[in-house]
C-alpha cells in the first residue's frame, strides 16, 4: 500500500482504438488491481498487477495526460487522464505494483475467494506424477520408478520421482546427471503403448572433446529397454545447429555420435527465447495498429515470424510422434538446459500420440508433468517479479498457441475448448494462484505454496462446464486408428489466433459469442442428462410395481446388473405378455411360454399366424391393467387399405414384435406360413423386425434406453395408406 499515492481518479476517458466515442468514468488503485469504473456504472475493468506489462506515459496533449497499459493478456488500455500530476502519481505506482521484488509480494499470497467457495488444499494432489505414471503403465520390464531423486540430491530441478530403465544403477544415474547441463540427466516422458518412449534432458557438457562414459552406457542402456533392444534411437536436438555448435566453446553442446552407438542426430531448428520474445512483441505491434492496411498488416504478421516459429514447432513435435508411435523407435529431446523447447516439443508429441492427453484431466496432467514437475522457469520467462529482462520469453504462450493450432485439425477429437487454454494462459501469469509460481518443484516446496496459497487446477474443476466441447466425441477418438493426431508439414496450416490476440478488441471479435452459445448448449445438455435418469429411474419403479422386475434386496443395491440378469428379466417379460382370460390366481391369463402351443418359445420359430391363433381365446376387450392381452379381433378396414398389428413387449432387452398383414377386408387371420419372425434370448441388447408388410426376416438391435417399458397393442395404419 506504501506505492498508492492516488487511490482515486476521477475524470478519466477510456480511448478505444475502433470507436471514436470514449469512456468516461472513475480509476481505483487498490493493493492487487487497477479498476476502471464508468459514469454509469455498468461496466467494471479490473486489471490484476501482475498482468501489466508495461507502463508508458505519453506526451502531454490538450485534453489530458495520456497513459497506456499494455497487458501480458494481450489487452491494450490508453487513459486520457485530465491532471497531469495524477497521471504521474499512477505511473510511479503501477511500476512499483506490477513489478514486485520478492515471490512473496505476489498477489497469490493474499488472494481470498470468498465467492469462490474454493478449499485452500483442493487441487494441490490432483495431477501427481505417480498417477501419471501409473496411466502410462509403468512400471513395466524395461521401466521403473525411482524414488533416488527423493531429497532433489541428483537434480535441482527434477521432481522427487523419476521413470528411468529397469537396469539403470545409481552409479550410471549419478555419472550422466554429472555430465549434463544443470545436472539434468535423461529421463522418461512418455511411454507408448508399442513400447517406444520420449526421453528429456539437457545437452551434454561435452564441449570440444570430452565425453563420460557413464552417459554414454546410460544412453544405450535407454535405446535397449524395449522389445526390440536392436534398433537404433533417435536423438532430436530442438536447437538450431550453428547454436549446438557455439555451445561447444561454452563447455557444453552436443552428443558425438562416433562414441554414442547406433544413434541417428536431428538438429531441428527452434530458436531461442531472445528471438521468441523478438517476434511476439512484432506480432503483437500488428495487432495493435489498427490503422494500417490490408497489406501493411500482412507485411507486418510475416515479418514477425511468429507463425513460422509456431509452425516449427510443431513440426518437430510432429517429428517425435512419428518417430515414436508410426516407427516404434524412442527418442532422446533436448534443447540447452532442457526446460523451454524440450518442455514446447514433448507435450505437443504426447498430445498428438495418445488421446487421454486431449481431455481436460490429461491435458491439465501433461501441463503439470511436462512443464511444472520437470521444471520451467515460470518465474523469469514470465516476468513474475522484479529481474533480467532478457529472461522473458513467451514459451509458455507458444505452446498454448501451437494446441489451439491442433484442436483445429480434428475439433471433435478434443474435450476442452479454447476458453480454457484463455484460462490457464492468463493465471500462467496473474499470480493470482500458486500453481505456477517458482521455477521448480523444489522452489514450490521451499515456498510451502500448498499451505499458503491456492490451486489453479481446483479452481478450474469447479468450472469444467464452462471448458468442455460439446463437439467431443471421446470414443471414437480412443480407436486404434484414430489415437494418433499428426498435423500437416504445409505452413497454410498454422492460422492467426484472433480470439488470443486481439481478444479486447471487440470491434474485431464475431457478433455473435461462441463460447456463449456454447454454455448454454451444456447447461441443456446437463438438464436433458438429468431428466433421462429421472425416467429412467420411473421407468424401473414402473416395471417392479407390474412384476416385471423383481425389487432389488437392499444388500445388492450398488450391485451393478450382469448380462445374467439382463436374459432372466427378458424371460419375465415373456413371461407377461398373457393370450388366455383372467387365470383362477386372479393374474389375466397363462403365460405365453408355458402354453402347450409354444413350448420351448425362446429357441423357436413362431409365426405370426400361430401367435394370432392363440388370440382366439383371448378376453373380449382388451386390458391396460397389469400385463397386456391381445384385444379380440375387430371388423378389418377395406379391401383396398392395410393395417399392421403390431405387439410390442418392451423390455431392457427384449421386444417381440409381428406384423399381419390384412389384404382381404376379412376377419380372418393370413393362412400363409411366411408371416412369421424369431423370438430369440438375447441379453444386454434389444431386438425389433425391421417393418415389413408380409414377412419379418431381419432383426434391429437397439438400446436399452430407447425401449418404452410399457407394453403396447395397437393397430396402426401401414406405411402405403399412410
Amino acid at each position: 500500500m506504501e506505492y498508492i499515492r492516488t487511490p482515486k481518479v476521477e475524470n478519466v476517458r477510456l480511448m478505444d482504438n475502433h470507436s471514436k466515442n470514449p469512456i468516461e468514468g472513475t480509476l481505483y488503485l487498490t493493493a492487487t488491481h487497477l479498476i476502471f469504473v464508468d459514469l454509469n456504472r455498468r461496466n467494471e475493468t479490473w486489471i490484476v498487477h501482475t498482468h501489466i506489462q508495461s507502463v508508458e506515459k505519453l506526451s502531454l496533449v490538450q485534453s489530458g495526460s495520456p497513459l497506456k497499459i499494455r497487458c501480458k493478456t494481450f489487452q491494450v488500455l490508453s487513459f486520457l487522464i485530465a491532471e497531469e500530476r495524477d497521471c504521474h502519481d499512477l505511473y510511479s505506482s503501477l511500476l512499483k505494483l506490477s513489478k514486485p521484488v520478492r515471490t512473496e509480494e505476489l498477489y497469490a499470497f493474499s488472494y481470498n475467494p470468498r465467492e469462490e467457495q474454493l478449499i485452500q488444499q483442493e487441487g494441490w494432489d490432483l495431477f501427481g506424477l505417480n498417477n501419471d505414471f501409473l496411466q502410462m503403465g509403468l512400471p513395466t520390464r524395461f521401466w521403473k520408478i525411482s524414488r533416488i531423486n527423493n531429497e532433489f540430491g541428483l537434480c535441482e530441478t527434477y521432481p522427487k520421482l523419476l521413470s528411468v530403465p529397469s537396469l539403470a544403477t545409481p552409479a550410471l544415474l549419478v555419472g550422466s546427471a554429472a555430465f549434463r547441463s544443470k545436472r539434468r540427466l535423461p529421463v522418461m516422458s512418455y511411454l507408448h503403448k508399442n513400447g517406444a518412449v520420449i526421453v528429456r534432458c539437457s545437452q551434454p557438457m561435452a564441449g570440444l572433446n570430452s565425453r563420460s562414459i557413464e552417459d554414454e552406457a546410460y544412453v544405450d542402456l535407454i535405446r535397449r529397454s524395449k522389445t526390440s533392444p536392436n534398433d537404433f534411437m533417435y536423438i532430436v536436438d530442438t536447437r538450431p545447429m550453428i547454436n549446438a555448435v557455439a555451445n561447444r566453446a561454452q563447455g557444453k553442446g552436443y552428443e558425438n555420435t562416433d562414441v554414442y552407438e547406433n544413434i541417428k542426430y536431428h538438429f531441428l531448428g527452434i530458436d531461442n527465447i531472445h528471438v521468441m520474445r523478438a517476434s511476439l512483441n512484432k506480432l503483437l505491434e500488428a495487432c495493435e495498429d489498427s490503422s494500417s492496411s490490408m497489406g501493411t498488416w500482412l507485411d507486418a504478421i510475416n515479418s514477425s515470424g511468429w507463425l513460422k516459429h509456431v509452425h516449427s514447432v510443431l513440426q518437430v513435435s510432429s517429428f517425435i510422434a512419428q518417430a515414436v508411435g508410426v516407427e516404434s523407435r524412442s527418442v532422446l529431446v533436448h534443447c540447452s538446459d532442457g526446460w523451454d523447447r524440450t518442455a514446447q516439443t514433448c507435450a505437443l508429441s504426447s498430445i498428438m500420440l495418445n488421446p487421454h492427453y486431449r481431455t481436460i484431466d490429461g491435458f491439465l496432467a501433461l501441463v503439470q508433468k511436462e512443464w511444472l514437475h520437470f521444471g520451467h522457469k515460470f518465474t523469469h520467462r514470465c516476468g513474475h517479479i522484479d529481474g533480467d529482462n532478457r529472461e522473458v520469453s513467451p514459451v509458455f504462450t507458444q505452446f498454448v498457441d501451437a494446441v489451439w493450432q491442433l484442436m483445429r485439425l480434428k475439433p471433435c477429437a478434443f474435450q476442452f475448448n479454447e476458453r480454457l487454454l484463455f484460462d490457464l494462459h492468463d493465471h500462467v501469469f496473474s499470480c493470482q494462484f500458486g500453481t505456477f509460481l517458482g521455477n521448480c518443484a523444489k522452489e514450490r516446496q521451499q515456498l510451502s505454496l500448498a499451505a499458503r496459497t491456492y490451486s489453479l487446477w481446483g479452481w478450474m474443476m469447479k468450472r469444467l462446464d464452462l471448458y468442455t466441447n460439446p463437439l467431443y466425441r471421446g470414443s471414437e477418438h480412443h480407436r486404434e486408428e484414430n489415437q494418433l493426431l499428426i498435423p500437416p508439414s504445409s505452413p497454410q496450416f498454422v492460422k492467426f489466433w484472433l480470439s488470443m490476440y486481439n481478444r479486447f478488441d471487440y470491434g474485431l471479435q464475431p457478433r455473435e459469442s461462441v463460447s456463449t452459445a456454447v454454455d448454454v448448449l451444456n447447461k441443456e445438455t446437463s438438464a436433458l442428462e438429468k431428466q433421462v435418469a429421472m425416467l429412467k429411474k420411473l421407468r424401473q419403479q414402473l416395471r417392479i410395481k407390474r412384476g416385471i422386475l423383481q425389487p432389488t434386496p437392499a444388500s445388492n443395491k450398488d450391485q451393478q446388473p450382469t448380462s445374467k440378469d439382463f436374459q432372466n428379466d427378458s424371460q419375465v417379460a415373456i413371461d407377461q405378455l398373457y393370450l388366455n382370460e383372467p387365470s383362477s390366481n386372479g393374474s389375466l391369463g397363462q403365460p405365453l411360454h408355458s402354453s402347450p402351443e409354444l413350448t420351448g418359445l425362446q429357441r423357436q420359430n413362431v409365426s405370426a399366424d400361430n401367435l394370432l391363433s392363440l388370440n382366439s381365446r383371448s378376453s373380449p376387450a382388451m386390458t391396460r391393467k397389469g400385463s397386456p392381452v391381445l384385444a379380440n379381433k375387430k371388423k378389418s378396414p377395406p379391401a383396398e387399405s392395410k393395417s399392421v398389428l403390431n405387439a410390442v413387449v418392451g423390455t431392457s432387452n427384449l421386444v417381440v414384435s409381428f406384423t399381419a398383414r390384412q389384404a382381404d377386408g376379412s376377419d380372418e387371420e393370413p393362412e400363409s406360413d411366411s408371416n412369421h419372425c424369431d423370438v430369440t434370448n438375447v441379453s444386454d441388447v434389444a431386438a425389433t423386425p425391421s417393418a415389413s408388410n408380409e414377412t419379418i426376416t431381419s432383426w434391429e438391435i437397439l438400446k436399452p434406453d430407447v425401449i418404452d417399458p410399457t407394453p403396447i397393442l395397437e393397430t396402426s395404419p401401414s406405411v402405403e395408406s399412410a
